[in-house]
């Protein structure tokens, strides 16, 4: 092909697509619009009130910086009521097991 004819078909496929884009037109206060809500964008924010102690606390424990040490905390106070429970029955056990040895007819 020749240069000429290369020239002459990217005019003409120009020309083609600039009359197939469609003009699309704004919607009526469309720019009134877009300054009232940068407007909006720009006030400056109040912060949400709150509805309680309890919902204080949980917005504390659950910031991103805290959750690990909040959760290493619930495990080892889960560990230690779970150790103090055990030692409590285990006492128990051992002391109605003594009691049974030295007066088994005490128990009945």
């Amino acid at each position: 092909m020749k240069e000429n004819d290369l020239n002459q078909n990217d005019a003409a496929l120009s020309t083609l697509l600039r009359q197939a884009r469609p003009a699309s037109s704004l919607p009526p206060r469309f720019q009134e619009n877009v300054w009232r809500r940068i407007e909006r964008a720009e006030e400056p924010k109040t912060a949400p009130a709150r509805t309680g102690w309890l919902d204080a606390l949980a917005t504390w424990i659950l910031r991103p910086q805290l959750a690990f040490a909040v959760a290493a905390v619930l495990v080892l106070m889960g560990m230690g009521l779970g150790w103090n429970s055990g030692e409590r029955l285990a006492r128990n056990d051992a002391q109605a097991r003594y009691l049974s040895a030295v007066a088994p007819n005490a128990l009945h």
